[in-house]
């Protein structure tokens, strides 16, 4: 997932929010907490629904993991490929120095991965990103 969230502090009113999760049913999650022993990154919560995630957050872990995973990825190729370019881009610069192509750019891979996913509880459009983003003229 790339998110772009609220925040409170900081002189941004906004910031980015790279998330690799992966899903399976609490009755069998030994398989997320092997994944997670082996790569050494990530946390697993247990949700209400009665199932687990793993997640790993961080443009610079979410990079890097990508990075290895690219070459096995079989169903979720597209959105891996354009997340791994949101955070090959927000690992190099603080979001106050991306200019507004590289804003741009990642509105874009925001909407690749949005319409990739099964389901999204709210999908934002391009018009409505480019406003937080301060895009607009």
């Amino acid at each position: 997932m790339l998110q772009l969230k609220k925040r409170k502090d900081g002189p941004s009113k906004f910031r980015f929010m790279a998330t690799i999760c992966l899903y399976q049913d609490s009755r069998h999650d030994e398989s997320l907490a092997w994944i997670q022993k082996i790569l050494r990154i990530g946390y697993l919560s247990k949700r209400n629904d009665g199932m687990t995630e793993l997640r790993v957050n961080g443009f610079v872990q979410v990079r890097d993991l990508l990075r290895e995973l690219l070459p096995y990825t079989r169903f979720k190729k597209v959105q891996a490929r354009a997340l791994h370019t949101a955070c090959t881009l927000l690992s190099e610069k603080t979001l106050r120095k991306l200019s507004k192509e590289e804003l741009k750019q990642l509105v874009s891979l925001m909407l690749v991965i949005q319409q990739e996913n099964y389901v999204t509880k709210k999908k934002r459009s391009q018009k409505e990103l480019f406003e937080i983003l301060g895009l607009t003229p």
